[in-house]
């Protein structure tokens, strides 16, 4: 069963790390970067997991890694997994289950996207306020285990109240300055055409991409609050003057890795949570 397998892989990361995080990150492409800021780390490859899946997309580099970070206990996946790739809903949101298990109460998932909104720039940092599922499926299609969730889960606050205003507060503190917009999400893995990205501006997409809602959903239903942070590493196909590269996303990605790192790392620290 489902729930098994998921404890069966927390078990073992459990007696390889001995660490409890309250705090997951899910880094996107090109933006691996951000474990560096984490101390006394720990290292667990997908492929040593149970039951975990394993990517080979570039700038993904497929192993967990446990540490902590403005002085909280986290767990960063560099490396996710896609639908694009053939993985199943199932399958790519796996890791959510087990982290949650781990004891991760919050959830930060970040991504490199394109942006819709023409008042946005490249390198800009885009703070989610909600999700457009473009998909035409769902993480949690299926039987349903009460263990993890209830049927019918509510996504008003997809995204967390709570840990938006603490990422505000934080960018404020720092000087750094972010956009806040809607995410849509595109199966690709080609990228997307003028017409799709015109159809996606109409229903009211400020940035398009290829991950993150599925988890999103996931972490929802499994009572995680989620702050979602998309670096736009290029304009959507239609705006752009220019054809896509995946290694352009991956430069442009890691050129705003530190301040997407800095921020993170303000977040964890809990300055404002008090205030």
């Amino acid at each position: 069963m489902f729930y098994d397998k998921v404890k069966e892989a927390a078990d073992l990361i459990t007696s390889r790390t001995g660490r409890k995080p309250e705090t997951g990150i899910i880094l996107g492409s090109g933006l691996g970067g951000v474990v560096d800021a984490m101390k006394d780390r720990v290292e667990v490859p997908y492929g040593e997991i149970p039951h975990f899946p394993v990517s080979h997309v570039q700038g993904h580099a497929e192993k967990l890694v446990f540490g902590q970070i403005g002085g909280k206990e986290a767990v960063a996946m560099q490396g996710r997994f896609h639908y694009y790739e053939g993985f199943t809903m199932k399958e790519l949101t796996f890791p959510i289950y087990v982290v949650k298990m781990l004891g991760v109460k919050n959830l930060i998932v970040t991504n490199a996207c394109g942006a819709i909104n023409q008042t946005f720039s490249v390198g800009d940092l885009v703070l989610l306020t909600d999700y457009i599922n473009f998909l035409g499926d769902n993480s949690l299609i299926g039987d349903n285990d009460e263990r993890f969730g209830v049927r019918f889960p509510d996504m008003t606050e997809a995204f967390s109240p709570e840990l938006r205003k603490k990422a505000e507060k934080c960018a404020q503190s720092l000087g750094i300055e972010y956009r806040e917009g809607v995410y849509a999400l595109f199966n690709g893995p080609c990228f997307e055409t003028a017409a799709e990205i015109r159809a996606l501006s109409v229903m009211g997409a400020d940035c398009v991409g290829m991950s993150t809602v599925p988890e999103v959903i996931a972490a929802n239903y499994l009572g995680m609050k989620v702050l979602g942070i998309s670096c736009i590493t290029n304009m959507a196909t239609g705006i752009a003057k220019e054809k896509h590269t995946h290694e352009e996303v991956l430069r442009i990605a890691g050129e705003s890795s530190g301040r997407l790192c800095a921020w993170i790392k303000e977040i964890l620290e809990g300055a404002y949570e008090s205030r």
